[in-house]
């Protein structure tokens, strides 16, 4: 019932839409607009190439996309990624309790470690094997290497391959044709920040190159965590060690690095993101210790060659790319604090263990390597026809775990280990709380962009992977554009996902909470759209989308016979439908105004309840202003509304917010460039949700989001 309901209320707002679009079209007609401009209408921002491969207007992509372009993120002021992806409709940044970490929440479809995105470097995935996510020590990313942003909502699996599920993130890093002049700047702040970055590009002959380092310093915020796991713990055994209420750790050191370089029909790129001095947010037990640090190592390189006239009409691509990533622990970690008994419970509820005067600590440490080689063809030799056909090889790594800890089996003694005793090295050993493991996969790809009519256009594509661990899986896709009127294109859109599981979700082991499942099967969606690109002039660009998805197989961790642990299994399924509308009114050369506004609703269909975490309507609102005398002012307002708690968090109802933005920047001359950025302005009391727990909560208020934050920056080209 909950799915005919939902499909029932997508077609009446459907059908709304359908007759005011009606109505202006034939208004629109009987008085033509001469003046349109269409050069004006597709600029830089208004193409994509993540929706097929190839780029294309965004307006005729076959898919609903988005696209932020280095102008518009430099007009924001943004410092991270984070900032300019909350502009995009449908997209919210939430946030996880170890390390702030950002999760990117696409039309309601949320987990723990949001691994049902993926997110790209210049079309190369970035996940990890460990969660599936970006890196469980993420540190987010810097700005100024960033030519543009693409993001599309819904699936992208027939595309992509794994995890391009409920959204698809491509971070397309500068090239040396953007940049002919060498640049600097540097940012400070409140919260002890410091940014610095300086770039160059140039050209010797056939070869030309673009580099730039980008190094960030903070500590994050003044926001504060009331009462945490120990808290708890501290009244049901009489311990008295909590650090709450205390800061929400954020402290972090960065350096990250781009270089590009092309030579002929070669391109070079590689990477760099280094994170040192990590704090731990609000704890990975959901337990305050003001002196753990994370760090993390991640590189990346590849290398593509391109020949455009392989044949008549054919072009081809060679890609080859190699990443390195790592999770490591700077000293100790506490789990936690020195002076207390840690979550050990006997049957009766009394402490196992006496209390631990070093602290509960655990050092695990994760590194992986992912090798990937791909071959792609485009051929137009066919009448009204774009081929593309491709296939590939990939294989990713956990080469090296090792974990310290002063709990758990003392595999040399087969005992308990016991609180004072030294830390044991359980690497390479059956009591490690990961496997060493490898998955390798093996796919094919095929899509036909076919122009059947002058105005109508079909996008067919199908993807199969065959995974080492978990078999075989196919997703197609389908995409019908039609070119409904000169400033009208409607699209029709189906797609098919698939999420791979995780290693955390396949090979735990030793934990005494949760087990891995090695027979876990990937989780599977479905998504229908229909979608609007109205644009009846320069001045105005009208787009809206209506979406209804089933998402399948959801890997929970279950409770198991014994009643102490849970294992992973494929038992969720999620519904959710949903609207998501932006409008951009170009006032005048100088002034422009773009918003939007999303809503959804998402049901968790096994107990019957709203899904959790999600915000239900989100509204975004932007002023970008170029006033007299170089001087230009950036305003933006997002508003967050209706976030639900997991079915049995007895707690209050998450706090809609309001966040407003501000920057300001001036051009002295041709070389410098200063801002004055605030975010957050009216220090506004924000909060994302936390975790439900059992008993009850742990870190029951929730985690907040950063103060108000002032910012100083200058820029120097030259």
């Amino acid at each position: 019932m909950t799915k005919l309901y939902g499909v029932s209320i997508v077609l009446r707002w459907v059908s709304a839409l359908l007759l005011s679009l009606i109505t202006g079209l034939i208004s629109a007609q009987e008085k033509p607009d001469s003046d349109v401009d269409f050069a004006g209408l597709y600029g830089d921002e208004d193409y994509v190439s993540i929706a097929t491969g190839s780029v294309q207007p965004i307006a005729k992509a076959p898919a609903v996309a988005s696209v932020i372009t280095a102008r518009q993120i430099k007009a924001m002021g943004a410092r991270d990624i984070d900032q300019v992806l909350e502009s995009v409709p449908g997209l919210h940044i939430g946030r996880d309790v170890i390390g702030h970490n950002s999760q990117y929440l696409f039309r309601g479809v949320s987990s723990d470690f949001n691994p049902q995105v993926l997110m790209l470097i210049n079309g190369i995935p970035i996940t990890n094997l460990f969660q599936g996510d970006r890196n469980v020590v993420w540190g987010g990313m810097p700005v100024e290497a960033i030519s543009r942003i693409e993001v599309i909502r819904g699936p992208g699996s027939a595309l992509y391959g794994a995890d391009a599920f409920a959204g698809v993130i491509n971070i397309v890093t500068k090239t040396p044709d953007e940049q002919r002049t060498q640049s600097a700047g540097v940012r400070v702040g409140n919260f002890n920040t410091r940014d610095a970055w300086v770039s160059t590009a140039g050209a010797h002959g056939d070869l030309s190159y673009f580099a730039a380092v980008e190094m960030g310093k903070t500590d994050g915020s003044d926001a504060l965590i009331d009462s945490d796991a120990q808290t708890l713990l501290d009244l049901l055994t009489g311990t008295n060690v909590s650090y709450a209420p205390g800061p929400l750790d954020l402290e972090r050191d960065n350096v990250d690095f781009r270089v590009q370089a092309n030579y002929r029909n070669l391109t070079l790129r590689a990477g760099g993101q280094i994170r040192n001095n990590w704090g731990a947010g609000a704890g990975a037990a959901q337990v305050l210790y003001p002196q753990n640090r994370f760090s993390s190592q991640r590189f990346n390189i590849d290398l593509t060659y391109t020949e455009e006239a392989l044949f008549e009409k054919t072009s081809m691509e060679i890609q080859a790319s190699y990443f390195d990533t790592s999770q490591e622990v700077e000293g100790d970690f506490i789990l936690y604090p020195p002076g207390s008994t840690g979550p050990f419970f006997g049957p009766t509820g009394a402490p196992i263990f006496s209390a631990f005067p070093d602290g509960v600590i655990g050092n695990p440490e994760i590194f992986e390597n992912h090798s990937r080689v791909g071959v792609r063809f485009d051929h137009s030799g066919i009448e009204k026809h774009l081929l593309t056909v491709g296939g590939g090889y990939y294989k990713g790594e956990i080469d090296k775990i090792t974990e310290h800890k002063n709990f758990g089996i003392n595999p040399d003694t087969g005992l308990p280990i016991l609180p004072g005793d030294p830390l044991v090295d359980v690497s390479d050993t059956p009591f490690v709380f990961l496997t060493e493991d490898s998955r390798d996969n093996r796919y094919l790809f095929f899509q036909d962009v076919w122009l059947f009519a002058n105005d109508w256009e079909l996008t067919t594509g199908v993807r199969y992977d065959k995974y080492s661990d978990f078999g075989a899986t196919t997703n197609p896709r389908l995409a019908l554009v039609w070119s409904t009127s000169y400033n009208l294109t409607t699209k029709f859109l189906y797609g098919e996902a698939f999420r791979a599981p995780s290693f955390a979700q396949t090979r735990a082991i030793n934990n005494p909470l949760i087990q891995g499942n090695l027979d876990l099967k990937p989780e599977e969606i479905q998504s229908y759209e229909l979608a609007f690109d109205y644009r009846p002039n320069y001045a105005w660009t009208l787009i809206s989308n209506f979406f209804y998805y089933d998402w399948s197989d959801i890997i929970q961790f279950v409770p198991d016979a014994n009643g102490s642990t849970r294992t992973a299994q494929n038992a969720g399924e999620q519904t959710g439908f949903g609207a998501e509308f932006e409008a951009v009114w170009q006032v005048s050369d100088d002034l422009t105004v773009t918003g939007n506004f999303a809503i959804q609703k998402s049901t968790d269909e096994r107990v019957d309840a709203p899904a959790e975490k999600s915000p239900e309507k989100q509204l975004y609102l932007s002023v970008d202003w170029s006033l007299p005398r170089d001087w230009r002012v950036n305003l933006r307002a997002n508003r967050v509304m209706d976030r639900n708690r997991i079915s049995g968090d007895l707690r209050a109802p998450v706090g809609d917010y309001t966040l407003l933005d501000i920057s300001l920047r001036k051009v002295l001359n041709n070389s410098f460039e200063l801002a004055l950025i605030v975010t957050n302005a009216f220090d506004q009391d924000a909060r994302e949700p936390s975790p439900n727990s059992d008993p009850v909560p742990f870190i029951p208020n929730d985690l907040p989001l950063q103060g108000q934050a002032i910012l100083g920056e200058i820029r120097y080209s030259f």
